[in-house]
């Protein structure tokens, strides 16, 4: 999604399992990013992969799931494939203009393990992480990779308080863990499930509307 100007700076956001990059697309004149923003919305999709815990069916994912219990060892391959990826998307906005700083990483449930996974990693300094409904992955590297260009990076982490896809209590794992290693989290909990809510989407865009200011 382009901005009517020239875009400035990006907001590249990941599908949860199962979506595609349609899903969030049709929020993002809620978000009330104004036009001097520049903002261009990078909405990539996932690879077709068999995922184990829906019976290998193929399926958009950024790494295959193999039971529910999400504290479990996750697919690593699968989820530094998918960060190789994204990595690469973040090189082709670099390319066309937007540096690092002006780039935020964004995603739901998968893709906000992700964006967590890369986001903290990510040798340059960007300009915001956002994790919507999702979880920690690889968490037993983080504290050994977790770069130094994006400690104080804003993060903005929300879940729903009646998720039963990703419970609540995942995401404040996530949180609580990330606290410990000296990561401040803007963190909000909403009375909804596994999906995005009216009050969510306007918080989403002040946050945005903070990391990417209009100049």
């Amino acid at each position: 999604v382009q901005p009517s100007g020239q875009a400035r700076s990006a907001v590249i956001w990941l599908h949860g399992l199962g979506a595609d990059g349609h899903d969030f697309e049709p929020i993002v004149p809620y978000l009330n990013i104004p036009d001097s923003a520049g903002v261009r919305f990078v909405f990539p999709d996932a690879p077709q992969i068999p995922v184990s815990i829906n019976w290998g069916m193929v399926m958009p994912a950024w790494y295959d799931i193999t039971e529910a219990d999400l504290r479990k060892r996750h697919d690593e391959a699968g989820v530094r494939r998918s960060a190789e990826q994204v990595e690469a998307l973040i090189r082709r906005e670099n390319e066309r203009g937007i540096p690092a700083g002006r780039i935020v990483l964004a995603g739901f449930s998968q893709g906000g393990a992700i964006a967590l996974h890369l986001g903290l990693r990510y040798p340059e300094k960007l300009a915001g992480i956002m994790a919507l409904s999702t979880y920690l992955v690889c968490e037993d590297s983080l504290e050994q990779e977790l770069g130094d260009a994006n400690r104080d990076t804003p993060l903005f982490q929300a879940h729903g308080i009646q998720d039963p896809m990703v419970p609540l209590d995942r995401g404040e794992a996530a949180r609580n863990r990330l606290g410990e290693l000296g990561i401040q989290v803007q963190w909000q909990a909403y009375p909804m499930m596994h999906e995005v809510c009216p009050q969510e989407i306007q918080d989403i865009g002040n946050w945005l509307n903070r990391v990417l200011p209009a100049d």
